[in-house]
């Protein structure tokens, strides 16, 4: 190991804990105390109802340091708890971060890792308020707490899909998977090759929707701005088809979702013409994209059309319809959840 590393227990607990956060300010008026105290302490505005999401990355499941910056990993930690806070139209305001880390990583790993969270923090306007930090003998976990707020009665679940609303979703879909499939790709194309140097040229784009995700908080005060309001939204994050079901099954409602309005980037396209892979079910399944799939009810047609970087896909319809993809051709094949599963 590199001399000039620190050990994490030439610090111990605390003198780490106060070392990777001592570059961090307060931005909320609702963050009340912070790090450095038993708890934190946040305000809760009467008008206001508190929105709390987790997420945990587990080395070898989620990431694989191969190819994944510490710092880039610490940015996407913080972003994919974001990302759950704008789908329930909320706005995130707190974290708290986790970490099981074994004895193979130094201080100086954990700083470059808290350089991303912090990095996510100052562009997302959001407060590290606590935390922990644990021994681990496997690898490193991280574990993400993200506290957001939203207007009394606004939040927007999943159970709210009505028969002939309209599905939605920004951005396009499939990239952070074909990004996964080609960093992959070369890390097994680099095995026992010292002098290796990756081939990501013209496909800059779709690595960096895989390591560098961004949370959609432009779409959501879009749709706030047009005065649209879904009746049911999710981030896309184990894939469009698991996403849909989850709302579709919520709503007690059925879709049909139509293959040629599935929107995907040039990037992707090339990607899995190269692996042989089908374009159609890395968009359905690749999960990862961190978009907002959302419903509206037919009448704000005009209106949603108008909003930039949003597709409508398909439509809900009754349940005993079932979920189905209408492809080209006009074959309706149903729809599967074949994307990221936890177990």
């Amino acid at each position: 190991m590199d001399e000039k590393l620190t050990e994490i227990s030439s610090l111990g607990e605390f003198g780490l804990i106060d070392r990777i956060t001592k570059e961090f300010t307060n931005r909320n008026v609702t963050t009340l105390k912070s790090v450095g105290d038993d708890a934190a302490v946040i305000a809760c505005p009467e008008d206001e109802e508190i929105v709390v999401t987790t997420d945990m990355l587990v080395e070898g499941v989620h990431f694989d340091l191969t190819y994944v910056p510490l710092k880039h990993l610490g940015y996407k930690s913080a972003i994919v708890n974001f990302s759950d806070i704008y789908a329930m139209g909320g706005q995130p305001r707190q974290i708290t971060v986790s970490l099981a880390i074994s004895s193979r990583f130094a201080v100086e790993h954990i700083e470059q890792l808290y350089q991303g969270i912090k990095t996510a923090c100052d562009i997302y306007g959001v407060d590290l308020v606590g935390g922990d930090t644990t021994a681990s003998r496997s690898g490193l976990v991280i574990s993400v707490t993200c506290i957001g707020a939203v207007k009394k009665g606004k939040a927007i679940y999943r159970d709210g899909a009505k028969d002939t609303d309209l599905i939605c979703v920004s951005g396009d879909l499939g990239a952070a998977y074909m990004g996964l499939q080609l960093l992959e790709r070369e890390k097994a194309a680099s095995a026992g090759r010292k002098d290796f140097v990756p081939q990501f040229g013209g496909k800059e784009y779709i690595v960096e929707r895989q390591l560098k995700p961004e949370a959609r908080r432009d779409v959501v005060a879009m749709l706030e701005e047009a005065g649209i309001h879904p009746t049911s939204m999710m981030d896309v994050s184990d894939g469009l088809s698991s996403e849909l079901l989850h709302i579709c099954h919520d709503s007690h409602t059925g879709c049909r979702v139509y293959e040629d309005r599935i929107p995907i980037d040039y990037q992707t396209a090339v990607m899995a013409e190269e692996l042989g892979m089908n374009l159609v079910t890395a968009a359905l399944n690749g999960g990862e994209d961190y978009e907002l799939l959302f419903t509206v009810p037919l009448t704000d047609h005009d209106r949603v059309e108008k909003l930039k970087g949003i597709k409508i896909i398909g439509h809900i319809t009754k349940e005993d319809m079932g979920c189905a993809l209408v492809t080209r051709d006009g074959t309706e094949m149903t729809l599967k959840a074949q994307g990221f599963t936890h177990y």
